[in-house]
């Protein structure tokens, strides 16, 4: 299976890019390949909402999510990995998901996997609520099928998130697939 992680961390050493890489070796000792794409060292520009295209494609843009989208069309499996800004996922990553219109028929006719990586400072109970709440939707709107989420509460730093359990379940999470 060939997996694509969207990596929406602006922090290329953080706490969300150590979750991405213990989920990249686990999915890789399954046999799969995996490319990790930092979405935060893209040019992508915010949709206008022109609707040129038709939410079929072309988009009217001309930027780095042209080849973007093919890498996502050319993928079996969609990791969405964020840290949680304000209880939800990063702009750099929402900037990528809102480009998604110029090929939602293509994304969502090939019933791609999925899977949420996800890392906050915070860790109440209901930390994550509103990010589970738009990637369950994303999933239901895009026909994925989710595979899991690791959700790190607590993980403010990447020393406290190595100091957890997260980056063992972001390992079994690719291991799993």
């Amino acid at each position: 299976m060939k997996v694509l992680v969207l990596q929406g961390s602006p922090n290329a050493d953080g706490s969300t890019a150590l979750l991405v890489r213990e989920f990249a070796n686990g999915a890789r000792q399954a046999g799969h390949s995996v490319e990790v794409v930092d979405v935060a060292a893209l040019n992508i520009a915010p949709c206008t909402g022109c609707v040129a295209c038709g939410y079929g494609g072309p988009c009217a843009q001309y930027d780095d999510f042209d080849d973007l989208r093919e890498q996502i069309l050319a993928s079996d499996m969609l990791v969405f990995a964020t840290p949680l800004y304000y209880y939800g996922m990063t702009a750099q990553l929402k900037a990528v998901v809102d480009r998604f219109c110029s090929a939602n028929p293509r994304i969502s006719g090939k019933r791609l996997k999925s899977a949420l990586l996800a890392v906050a400072w915070n860790d109440d109970d209901w930390t994550f609520d509103a990010l589970e709440a738009h990637y369950d939707t994303l999933v239901r709107y895009l026909n994925l099928r989710d595979c899991g989420r690791v959700l790190g509460g607590g993980c403010g730093t990447p020393g406290m998130t190595a100091r957890s359990g997260f980056p063992a379940s972001a390992r079994a999470l690719g291991s799993s697939l």
